[in-house]
C-alpha cells in the first residue's frame, strides 16, 4: 500500500480500527488461495479475510451466480417482497442446521446474528439474564459486547443484559486448566450449577457459547462439555445458543457445525462469515416456537438480499459438491501434525490447538505460561515476509491464528507449513 493511501486512511477513519503489519498492505487482486498487494507481492492467504473467504478468491461459480442476479436489474427489494434466493438458501440452512422445525432470519453480519439471537431468547424467556463464557467474542453491538468476555474487544461498559460468566476451555491457564478433560467437564458443569444458584434469580434466558473461541485464540473445551451444560440448562428451561460464526460450514473438519462435537442440538444457531464468501450474509436459525417469539415487527433492510443470498446459495452448493468438510479435515491434519512435530516442543510454544482448518499457536515466554505477544508479532511479521498471511488473537494477543479457505490444497498446506515453521523457529532464535 502506498504511503499516500495510508495517510488518507488515517485522516478519515477512526484510530480504533486496527491495520495489520508494521507496513500495512493493500490487497488488489486474488485467485484461489492467493492474493496480490499493490506492490505486486503475492501471498498465500491463511486467514481468508478473518475466516470469511471460505471458498477462496475469484471462484467462477460464485461470480456467475452474482452476475446472474445483477443481470436481472434487482440488487435489492427489501424483505417486504418474496425473495426466491433467500427462501432457497433458508431451506438449505434449515435442513442442515440439525434443528427441528427450523426457521431462519437473515442479517448482514455475525454481530447482528448474535444480537438477533439474544433478542429472540430474551423475549421467549421474558428475562434479560444471560450466561456467557469467559474469553468469548460475539460482536460489536451493545448486547453482543455485553456477552463478550474479552475486555480488549469490549468497547463499552454499557450492557442491556445481566450477564453471569462461565469458565472457558483454556488449557494453558485458568482454574480448570490443571484438570484432565473429563475432570474439566465435571468441574465446568458444577460451576454452571453454582453460577445459576448464586449469580442469577433462576429465570435465565440463554447460554451463548462458541464451540471454538475465535477472537479468543481458537480456545475450545473438551468435547462433551456442551452436553453437560445443556443437561443443566434443560432442567431450568434455559435456551442454548451456539455461535457458529467462525466454526460453521465444515471448517472444523470433523463436523458441519462445531456444536456437533458435543452431541447436543442448540435451540438457536448463529452463522455468518464463510457462507457469503465476502458478501454480507449472516443469520440465526432456531426452533420455530423460539425464533418466532418476537412480539413486534422486526426485519433487516439488507439481510438476505438477492445479491448476498445468490452468493450464499452458490457457496453452500460448492461446499457440499466438493466435500470441503472432508478437505478441511485432511488438509488441516497436515498443518496441525506438521506444526506439532516441528515447533510443538519449543519452550516458547505453549500449545498448538484447533480443529480442521481453524488452528492456533500460542506463544509464551520460555518455560512459563506468561503470554509473549512480542514474539507472536515477530512470527506474524515473519510470515508476511515469507509470503504468508495469518491472523492474531487470544486474550493477550499471543496466538497466531490460521483459518485458510476450505479449498486449500495439500500442496498449499505444505507450502504454508514450511513458511510457518521457518517464521516460528527463526523468531524464536532456533537454528533451522
Amino acid at each position: 500500500m502506498s504511503d499516500d493511501l495510508l495517510a488518507r486512511h488515517r485522516a478519515v477513519l477512526p484510530s480504533w480500527m486496527p491495520l495489520y503489519y508494521a507496513e500495512p498492505i493493500e490487497l488488489v487482486s486474488g485467485s484461489g488461495r492467493r492474493v496480490t498487494d499493490a506492490q505486486g507481492r503475492s501471498y498465500l492467504d491463511f486467514f481468508g479475510g478473518v475466516l470469511t473467504n471460505m471458498i477462496g478468491y475469484d471462484i467462477p461459480e460464485i461470480r456467475e451466480a452474482v452476475e446472474r442476479q445483477l443481470a436481472t436489474g434487482i440488487a435489492h427489494t427489501s424483505t417486504l417482497y418474496l425473495i426466491r434466493q433467500q427462501v432457497e438458501l433458508a431451506e438449505k440452512i434449515a435442513q442442515r442446521s440439525g434443528i427441528p422445525d427450523a426457521r431462519v432470519f437473515f442479517t448482514n453480519s455475525g454481530t447482528e446474528a448474535n444480537e438477533a439471537a439474544l433478542l429472540v431468547a430474551t423475549n421467549y424467556r421474558r428475562s434479560h439474564q444471560v450466561l456467557a463464557v469467559r474469553n468469548s467474542y460475539h460482536g460489536r453491538s451493545y448486547a453482543a459486547m455485553g456477552v463478550t468476555g474479552n475486555r480488549t474487544w469490549s468497547a463499552s461498559a454499557l450492557n442491556p443484559l445481566q450477564v453471569a460468566w462461565l469458565h472457558s476451555g483454556d488449557r494453558v491457564r485458568g482454574l480448570l486448566s490443571r484438570l484432565s478433560a473429563g475432570e474439566q467437564v465435571d468441574a465446568a458443569v458444577d460451576d454452571l450449577r453454582e453460577v445459576l444458584a448464586t449469580q442469577t434469580s433462576g429465570d435465565v434466558a440463554a447460554l451463548i457459547a462458541e464451540p471454538i473461541q475465535g477472537v479468543g485464540g481458537f480456545v475450545h473445551p473438551p468435547d462433551g462439555l456442551f452436553a453437560g451444560w445443556k443437561k443443566v440448562l434443560d432442567e431450568h428451561g434455559i435456551l442454548f445458543i451456539a455461535d457458529e460464526v467462525q466454526t460453521g460450514w465444515g471448517r472444523t473438519g470433523e463436523h458441519f457445525w462445531g456444536y456437533q462435537a458435543h452431541g447436543v442440538t442448540p435451540d438457536l444457531l448463529t452463522f455468518a462469515k464463510g457462507v457469503g464468501n465476502g458478501f454480507a450474509l449472516a443469520g440465526v436459525v432456531g426452533r420455530a416456537e423460539v425464533l418466532q417469539a418476537v412480539p413486534g415487527i422486526s426485519f433487516s433492510t439488507f439481510g438476505g438480499n438477492p445479491i448476498s443470498t445468490a452468493a450464499g446459495n452458490a457457496v453452500l452448493d460448492y461446499l457440499i459438491a466438493h466435500d470441503l468438510q472432508a478437505n478441511a479435515a485432511r488438509v488441516g491434519a497436515i498443518l496441525a501434525d506438521g506444526l506439532r512435530s516441528a515447533v510443538g516442543g519449543l519452550d516458547c510454544v505453549a500449545e498448538v490447538r484447533g480443529k480442521g482448518l481453524m488452528l492456533g499457536v500460542e506463544f509464551v515466554r520460555p518455560g512459563t505460561s506468561e503470554p509473549d505477544p512480542a514474539l507472536t508479532n515477530q512470527v506474524f511479521e515473519a510470515c508476511r515476509a515469507g509470503g504468508l498471511l495469518a491472523g492474531k488473537g487470544g486474550l493477550y494477543g499471543n496466538v497466531l491464528r490460521m483459518g485458510p479457505p476450505l479449498t486449500l490444497t495439500e500442496e498449499e498446506a505444505r507450502e504454508g507449513l514450511a513458511i510457518l515453521v521457518d517464521a516460528i523457529r527463526s523468531s524464536a532464535g532456533v537454528a533451522a
